[in-house]
């Protein structure tokens, strides 16, 4: 009975003995049990704009072969809760029936990948169709009812000076590939504008407050402010423009926006004109001064707390229209200013409610990063205080590092709130092989399947993206997957789609990186630093959990595959990543020899050792030079192109190239976003290498 409850059995008069099959599959389907607080997050367009919204993007990614595809869509197919899709080939037309948008999308992709070898990813695209197109009857439910994308920080270090073109393409990207929750950041601080004007806010107390675009990710969670801004009315134009674009492009697809609420954090002269109101500074981030760090947090038990939430959330609805799903994060590597159980309580009581307050039907989405972060939330009697206080199935939580750091089961399933096991892998958009095959290939998987499991969904979480393209390939299909995948069978596939060809060289070469700089399952913290992105020291850690002979033997393969794969964009990008990869191995090994040779005292060594460490970066200047995904320019001129007058311009210029160097006014986070890109190389990491070598 409790099944029935939780699933919807499907009405239907036809004989016993159908009605018993339907019954069987129905009774054994995995339904989570949130059905009552979530049923209504589902796409509000009707069913026929989804359709065309789907045959659109057909068309802008194989136009000259959509005219054999056919998409409809069926809410009522399948079970309640869960996506599906049914692709049948008849009469010459391949026909897509499913739930939504995005589940046919889904569909698309998934006969794309696996009846015509296609590919499309990132940083390149192969559709070479066959002539005829396979046929096929396949019916696919997805594994859970969200399927999540993005970080709080990829708005940040990937998307910021984003134009429409480059939003179309991973919109689509998104899309086919399942997500129907996802983040919808742009123009928030236009509407907060608004609302701080409204509050008594001069100009001059906004501008203080507000960062460059850069640097936004971490104003809107109360880590800094100021740094890198002001912001412009053009800026503000320009982001209400593109979220609108964004927000009409995603609903018509049947996803679900995710859009933020009021977390707490306000300018510093708001406690100049609300004197008694309690508000505390937030403690200071990662050595920022004063003027940059330490916005205020006004306490969410505050009347003036739900007054604030509710007026930013009906400007931002009636600018931007809402799907009642909101991102709320106060304590993102912020403590609370007391660990008092109750306190805990009302503080998430409070946010919740000012959510409310605007919008009944609210669900709150919150980044779990903080119960991994800090240890004030090693506690879990103050995690489940938190936690608890939203209604269960009110509050989603984002698991945040599943793959490494998951906290499912330390917090005993969120203490009954769903969750959504997420893949973060990248920090700060660096480059470096890296990933957890096997980790991602089970883990989602099991974590499904525990007794009493709150998991309602999978995403992915990356600080940056545009790097390890395959990792996120193999973690979209967890979407789908109910058992591992044979990994052996699955890399080898990835390049035959990515390339367009069965090349015997690099399917060995992926083979030989699947084993080694893809098998990480260790707990060590990587961010991306190696000898050639790092400061000058000869107190470097230097560490890997691979043996280098494996990558250097997948070059050599690489290296084999050229005369067959020149043609492939996909391949050319690899190649020069592959070939980064060493050298940037070679880096760490000649700098262990620099460093040995020093305290040794032996000059010759020494000299040789520098001599040919200064080569390897020589050579990799030139390396990523030959293909433009590794290039500086596009970064800086993409962020030159949002600005509206040479003065803009020169900011948004200084906010793109101190990002990634210095990450602050005096190196405060320096290196944590650094780019393996020509420019950076020999403009910042060989200079400054350089210097130290002469000095020593």
């Amino acid at each position: 009975d409790a099944v029935y409850k939780q699933c919807r059995l499907l009405k239907m008069d036809v004989k016993w003995g159908f009605v018993f099959v339907i019954i069987v599959m129905v009774e054994n389907s995995d339904c989570d049990n949130f059905q009552d607080t979530l049923g209504h997050i589902k796409p509000q367009v009707n069913t026929s704009t989804q359709a065309q919204a789907v045959l659109d993007l057909i068309i802008r990614n194989i136009p000259l072969r959509a005219n054999e595809f056919a998409v409809q869509i069926d809410s009522n197919l399948g079970t309640e809760g869960k996506d599906t899709f049914s692709i049948k080939k008849e009469n010459g037309t391949v026909n897509i029936i499913a739930t939504t948008g995005v589940a046919a999308a889904t569909g698309f992709q998934y006969y794309l990948k696996y009846y015509c070898n296609g590919h499309i990813s990132w940083e390149a695209s192969q559709v070479n169709l066959p002539d005829v197109l396979p046929d096929v009857d396949v019916t696919m439910s997805l594994n859970d009812r969200f399927r999540y994308y993005q970080n709080v920080c990829t708005t940040s270090y990937s998307f910021v000076w984003w134009d429409w073109t480059q939003w179309e393409k991973h919109i689509d990207w998104m899309a086919l590939n399942s997500f129907n929750l996802v983040l919808a950041f742009n123009g928030q601080e236009a509407i907060w504008e608004r609302v701080y004007s409204k509050l008594n806010l001069t100009q001059s107390d906004i501008d203080e407050h507000f960062t460059g675009p850069a640097f936004l990710s971490w104003l809107r969670m109360g880590n800094m402010r100021g740094w890198g801004g002001p912001l412009s009315k053009a800026w503000h134009d320009r982001s209400i423009y593109l979220q609108k674009r964004i927000l009409q492009r995603m609903r018509n697809l049947g996803m679900i926006p995710v859009l933020p609420a009021f977390a707490g954090h306000l300018p510093r002269a708001f406690k100049s004109i609300y004197p008694d109101v309690n508000m505390t500074k937030m403690q200071v981030w990662n050595s920022f001064n004063d003027t940059y760090c330490c916005p205020y947090f006004l306490d969410p038990t505050e009347e003036l707390f739900k007054i604030i939430g509710k007026m930013f959330l009906d400007e931002q609805t009636a600018e931007f229209g809402t799907d009642h799903v909101y991102n709320c994060d106060s304590f993102n590597e912020v403590d609370p200013s007391t660990s008092d159980l109750t306190y805990l309580s009302n503080v998430g009581k409070s946010i919740y409610s000012a959510m409310t307050a605007a919008d009944a039907d609210a669900i709150w989405v919150m980044q779990g990063w903080l119960f991994y972060s800090s240890s004030f939330w090693k506690s879990t009697d103050r995690a489940k205080s938190f936690i608890t206080s939203v209604p269960l199935g009110k509050m989603i939580v984002l698991d945040l590092q599943s793959e490494e750091f998951p906290q499912y089961d330390r917090l005993e399933q969120y203490f009954g709130q769903p969750y959504i096991w997420c893949m973060l892998h990248d920090f700060g958009g660096t480059l470096g092989m890296f990933g957890s095959v096997n980790k991602i290939n089970e883990d989602a998987i099991k974590a499904r399947k525990e007794q009493g499991s709150t998991m309602i969904g999978t995403g992915l979480t990356p600080e940056g993206i545009n790097q390890n393209y395959v990792i996120y390939d193999l973690m979209t299909e967890s979407a789908w997957r109910s058992e591992p995948a044979n990994l052996t069978d699955w890399f080898t596939n990835y390049t035959i789609r990515r390339y367009g060809a069965n090349d015997e060289y690099v399917i060995r070469a992926w083979q030989k990186l699947k084993d080694s700089v893809y098998d990480f399952n260790g707990i060590e913290k990587i961010r991306g630093r190696y000898a050639i992105t790092n400061t000058p020291s000869l107190k470097l850690n230097i560490w890997t959990w691979y043996e280098y002979s494996e990558v250097f033997d997948a070059w050599d393969w690489f290296i084999k595959a050229a005369d067959n794969l020149y043609d492939s964009p996909a391949f050319l990008h690899d190649l020069v990543d592959v070939t980064r990869q060493v050298l940037q191995i070679n880096g760490d090994v000649y700098y262990e020899k620099l460093v040995s040779s020093f305290k040794a005292e032996n000059k010759d060594e020494f000299k040789d050792a520098t001599e040919i460490f200064k080569n390897i970066l020589s050579d990799l200047e030139l390396i990523l030079s030959t293909n433009k995904d590794f290039l500086l320019g596009p970064w800086l001129e993409s962020a030159k192109s949002c600005a509206s007058d040479s003065q803009e311009e020169d900011l948004f210029e200084y906010n793109a190239r101190n990002q990634i160097t210095l990450w602050g006014p005096s190196g405060e986070i320096i290196n944590y976003a650094n780019k393996q890109w020509a420019g950076v190389v020999s403009h910042f990491f060989q200079p400054r290498w350089e210097i130290f070598i002469q000095n020593e």
